[in-house]
């Protein structure tokens, strides 16, 4: 489906792009997703517009069928990969729930902000990046994912996520397409 719109303060959310994550076997090629999540970091910052790192540092305390135990993790495991940039102005969120919303004060930062809109992109996609589609659509914030700058290491996940799920959540589409939509949105600006 072709992008409609992006609303005029909308933040851009980069989930779990972080050294600890790096080595997990994705089905995509980490280094493309981290080039286009960088591409939409540079568009963000072109129109002064809120970015939002999140990284994740450990799991939720509620039991589960699977065995989650992570463990002392290692040195430099959250750290966020050097090539987003991170800036001083950055919003940066340490989770330890799939969503960055829940147990952070995400909602409460972009609502300051007047932010209404926000764009996600990350890893995983049936994990982290849902998660936080979800939680951000139940905030009221409109939803854009941009489906080629997320991947997952479970292909099943990814494909239902990106064709079921994240239609019901906002509006899907490329990389190139959010950003030549904000450019749009925001030419004014730059005039």
């Amino acid at each position: 489906m072709a992008l409609t719109m992006l609303d005029p303060t909308t933040a851009l959310i980069v989930v779990d792009l972080q050294n600890g994550l790096l080595g997990s076997p994705f089905i995509h090629p980490i280094d493309d997703i981290v080039a286009r999540a960088c591409g939409l970091i540079a568009a963000f910052r072109r129109h002064r517009l809120p970015i939002v790192l999140v990284n994740v540092d450990g799991v939720a305390p509620g039991r589960t069928e699977r065995p989650r135990h992570i463990g002392q993790l290692p040195d430099g495991w959250t750290t966020l990969l050097p090539e987003l940039g991170r800036q001083g102005d950055d919003i940066v969120v340490t989770k330890q729930t799939w969503g960055a919303f829940a147990s952070t004060d995400l909602e409460q930062q972009l609502r300051t902000r007047g932010v209404t809109h926000v764009v996600i992109c990350g890893v995983a996609t049936g994990t982290g990046v849902e998660s936080t589609a979800r939680q951000a659509y139940e905030a009221g914030f409109n939803v854009t994912l941009a489906i080629d700058a997320m991947t997952d290491a479970r292909p099943n996940a990814h494909d239902y996520s990106i064709a079921h799920v994240f239609p019901r959540l906002g509006e899907t589409g490329s990389t190139q397409a959010v950003i030549d939509l904000l450019e749009r949105t925001h030419a004014h600006e730059l005039a």
